[in-house]
């Protein structure tokens, strides 16, 4: 005869969620001599997160949500590596599942998180042994006629790319493909008191159709927000068999004075609508990596950023 709270506090919430998978990468590449890549590999460890909704990945609705199961591989633990969408003669993508006790889940973008940070930080680095400009690179590996193509030449000239900055600031650039959309994106860092700012987000989409522009402005929006709270400031540890974090004093969002300039563009296109609630996601945590390693020379390996 009383009233009893059935909602988790957010100390709960935090400390016995589902996570996103940890995951390791190891990727090799060759490059001839005008520096065109000629061989890529991609070796992705992670936890599967279907196999701990359906043991044995038992065929059903599941597969046609995430695709086929082919030999036993997760596909959203390579979704995002396994459609790698550069013209390269020779692409290996391999899948090992590693099981480390944690409970996972289906985090916004799913395995397109990792592998887009992955994927798009390896052909910057990749643009910048050949001695060749990341926007310039992307393109000379991409059809004319791609969607991938159309975002990237958008986004950079909505961006200005390759126009002067003020110094101490830099550009990065990614472009990723999921759920049906394409999204392009460039951000604007500089290094100030107090660790890394992104002052500026440029993005670049085509969903297809577009059915109603502010929302999908808004959903873009709202996944760069919430991909770049967790590449500046989400870490989960685990100590004694239990995670650390608790509230938002040591798991911290992204905050109002941090937020920086975001402007989308929407491509006109008469393709079948994608989706918008998660696209918009993946690329802003290799943009701003790469613009790390534009302004100073390090390479970001590891999420979230760290200088």
């Amino acid at each position: 005869n009383r009233p009893v709270s059935v909602v988790w506090s957010r100390e709960d919430d935090i400390q016995h969620d589902f996570y996103r998978p940890v995951s390791y990468h190891r990727l090799s590449a060759g490059l001839d001599q005008a520096g065109a890549p000629i061989a890529w590999y991609h070796h992705v460890v992670a936890p599967s997160i279907i196999s701990r909704f359906i043991p044995g990945f038992v065929p059903g609705p599941i597969m046609r949500l995430a695709g086929p199961m082919k030999g036993g591989i997760d596909p959203t633990a390579v979704e995002g590596a396994r459609e790698l969408p550069y013209k390269i003669p020779s692409i290996e993508v391999r899948y090992t599942q590693a099981d480390l006790g944690v409970p996972v889940g289906f985090w916004r973008s799913v395995g397109n998180t990792h592998t887009a940070f992955v994927v798009e930080t390896f052909i910057d680095e990749l643009a910048a042994l050949a001695g060749q400009d990341p926007v310039a690179f992307r393109r000379s590996l991409l059809p004319d006629d791609s969607r991938h193509r159309r975002v990237l030449d958008v986004v950079a000239e909505r961006a200005g790319w390759g126009s002067p900055l003020p110094n101490g600031t830099a550009r990065g650039v990614a472009v990723h493909q999921s759920f049906g959309s394409w999204c392009a994106q460039v951000a604007e860092v500089a290094i100030e008191t107090g660790g890394l700012r992104v002052r500026r987000v440029v993005a670049a989409f085509d969903c297809g159709v577009v059915v109603h522009p502010d929302t999908v402005v808004a959903q873009i929006e709202g996944g760069i927000v919430y991909g770049l709270s967790a590449a500046l400031k989400g870490k989960i540890t685990i100590a004694g068999g239990r995670v650390v974090q608790s509230n938002f004093h040591d798991y911290p969002v992204l905050r109002l004075d941090e937020m920086p300039v975001i402007e989308v563009h929407l491509v006109p296109s008469g393709d079948a609508p994608g989706g918008v609630g998660e696209p918009g996601t993946p690329p802003i945590a290799p943009a701003v990596a790469n613009a790390v390693a534009a302004l100073t020379g390090q390479r970001i390996r590891q999420l979230p950023i760290q200088l």
